[in-house]
């Protein structure tokens, strides 16, 4: 720390209790000055040889026959008037970066200028501030730390602006010219360590592009506001080193490190902080993380900032959604759920708000491009490649949600088709979302079943989640069928052989029809069996199932390992394939007996393509063909 040392007499100030400052000397004293509770018993020459306000003070103190002078509203108090009593007897005093600004004000009070005196105490200390502590970094700051309680005459002399504008250019000088050395705050390198006999105090690491960061975290909101201005209107910082000189004053000005808890004694306090740190925020996207503007909208819901402060984070959080996590994302709930009255865990619509602001921007994007896709400024990604990630981040999001019982089903549904449109190779996620939802919410009625489990396509489950859904007992008994007939047709494919020739009720089924080719007169037909299908699958139909998928793929197998076989081979891996398509045939008619009954036993109007309407060669081995019942 650089410091200045004025006056060559030695310092005769004397103390007398708490409230009493006199000069030891031969020479009576013929003025007290009271400054607070403070009385300080002085000289007049010396006095008012450098100080003009004195001068006027004790003409107007003789003239009412006292010699007692009231200063109560000097800057600094007692300790500033001090050090200026002790500059005009000539004694030594020392400024340094803790004391000067107050010693500056309370000269400026004082009038201690040139035209009383050359060489005054105003002039001294401006000398000092400029070609000293301004020059330093550190005294810089802790300047400009003291000058917030002499306001408003420090920034009436423009010591502030002159100081802010001190630490902005030291900031913004090319890192080559730094010399620089770890705050506090830092980790010591092993070279740094005095303990190290390599040691020799030279510096051997690069100065880091925010050496700077961490020091201006110890100032107030309200001048680190002031001093980051600065800092960006010169331009020369990267708006990347303005991102993480925000973060780390955040992490270290805001509770938890980031987490949404707020003191409520302090929430004021922090909502200053949350909005100007929002406000500093670069308008370039990418120059914070996506989970850092989460953390803060988090903070910002908890401090019940300004409207218009968590809509600007969302917007730039919906900006490059790709890089957020699912646990970002997971916004502990601070009001009532809206359309079910009662608390849910995390806030929602929030996050639907959020993915609004995704979409509109890949709208905007194809409307200024032509509907062409536009890479991202973020090198190697494309706009496509990102609405993919976000999909894959959406799925994992409702799988957490889903597990909150007073999640609304509305709320479910427009989540998940927010990014219905965005391609994406599997659907496993969104089934594992289903799936604990319904296992949360039994008490969810057919319709409800029906409507989430729209949401996925059942072609694009893998062979496991297949599986899964084939054993599932909470998905209607459409979906477990939709699951094993595109398990078939992929076992099938696999194969190399054609797909089978599966009935007109399972294919009506699966292409949406559900049974619309009856005739008018089966109208109520429809209605239950449409019913059925959307019925949860027994334990018994479920069996059923899996026996037939797995005697689908013992016919697959069968078939894929008979290509290289003899001719008589072959056959028979034809035979076991057309065993298993009548196998499959029949636990579908048996199924479908059990859930139709005798009400649609003479529906024939579709008999062509029904179960019953078999081949010759199939009539041989179903001897019970009279017996089955038609289905569409």
């Amino acid at each position: 720390m650089k410091f200045m040392k004025l006056g060559s007499k030695p310092d005769t100030f004397q103390i007398d209790g708490n409230n009493i400052r006199y000069v030891a000397s031969e020479l009576a004293t013929d003025v007290v000055v009271q400054v607070g509770d403070v009385k300080f018993y002085l000289h007049k020459f010396p006095l008012l040889s450098k100080s003009a306000r004195l001068q006027k003070l004790v003409s107007s103190s003789n003239e009412g026959n006292s010699d007692e002078i009231n200063i109560h509203d000097i800057p600094g108090g007692p300790t500033a008037f001090e050090i200026c009593a002790k500059f005009c007897y000539g004694m030594t005093v020392t400024l340094n970066a803790y004391n000067v600004i107050a010693t500056r004000c309370a000269a400026e009070y004082l009038q201690m200028h040139e035209a009383i005196e050359k060489g005054n105490l105003i002039y001294k200390i401006d000398v000092f501030l400029n070609s000293s502590l301004f020059r330093s970094w550190k005294d810089s700051i802790i300047v400009l730390q003291t000058s917030k309680s002499l306001l408003p005459l420090s920034e009436e002399l423009k010591l502030i602006t002159h100081c802010i504008e001190a630490v902005a250019s030291r900031a913004s000088v090319d890192v080559s010219k730094v010399d620089w050395s770890y705050t506090y705050n830092r980790k010591k390198l092993v070279e740094e360590n005095l303990t190290d006999p390599s040691w020799h105090g030279v510096r051997t690491r690069e100065v880091p592009n925010d050496w700077w960061v961490e020091d201006l975290c110890e100032l107030e909101i309200d001048m680190y506001k002031r001093v980051m201005t600065a800092i960006k209107n010169k331009g020369i910082v990267s708006n990347e080193v303005i991102g993480e000189a925000l973060k780390a004053y955040a992490y270290g000005k805001l509770p938890g490190s980031g987490k949404n808890v707020v003191p409520q004694n302090d929430v004021s306090k922090f909502r200053s902080i949350l909005d100007t740190i929002v406000w500093l925020l670069p308008q370039e996207k990418g120059c914070v993380s996506c989970s850092f503007l989460l953390k803060l909208l988090k903070a910002a819901i908890s401090a019940n900032s300004v409207e218009s402060v968590k809509m600007e984070l969302v917007k730039r959080i919906g900006q490059q959604l790709e890089e957020a996590s699912v646990n970002d994302l997971l916004i502990r709930a601070c009001d009532v759920g809206e359309e079910e009255g009662t608390m849910m865990m995390y806030d929602v619509n929030v996050v639907k708000k959020i993915l609004e602001e995704f979409t509109m921007a890949d709208k905007n994007e194809i409307e200024e491009n032509g509907g062409e896709i536009k890479e991202i400024r973020r090198p190697g990604i494309l706009s496509e490649a990102s609405k993919l990630m976000v999909a894959k981040i959406v799925d994992g999001y409702l799988v957490e949600i889903a597990k909150d019982p007073n999640l609304p089903l509305s709320l479910f549904i427009g989540i998940s088709e927010m990014v219905s449109g965005f391609s994406r190779p599997a659907h496993d996620g969104l089934y594992r979302a289903i799936d604990t939802y319904l296992k949360e919410h039994p008490g969810i009625g057919k319709s409800d079943r029906k409507k989430i489990c729209k949401l996925m396509d059942c072609k694009k489950l893998s062979a496991d989640a297949c599986m899964h859904a084939v054993q599932n007992e909470r998905l209607p008994l459409r979906v477990v069928v939709q699951v094993l007939f595109f398990e078939q047709v992929r076992a099938a494919a696999s194969s190399g052989s054609s797909t089978p020739d599966l009935p007109k009720a399972i294919k009506d089924l699966n292409s949406g029809s559900y049974g619309s080719s009856r005739s008018a007169t089966t109208t109520n037909t429809n209605t239950n069996t449409d019913e059925d299908w959307d019925a949860v699958a027994s334990a018994e139909e479920l069996r059923a199932l899996r026996g037939e998928l797995a005697a689908l793929r013992l016919g697959n197998e069968v078939v894929g390992g008979g290509e290289s076989r003899s001719g008589n081979s072959e056959r028979g891996a034809a035979v076991s394939k057309m065993k298993g398509l009548i196998m499959s045939r029949r636990i579908f008619s048996k199924i479908w007996s059990n859930k139709a009954g005798p009400a649609v036993e003479n529906s024939g109007s579709d008999s062509s393509e029904s179960l019953g309407s078999t081949t010759q060669d199939e009539a041989k081995c179903t001897p019970t063909r009279r017996g089955r019942h038609s289905v569409s």
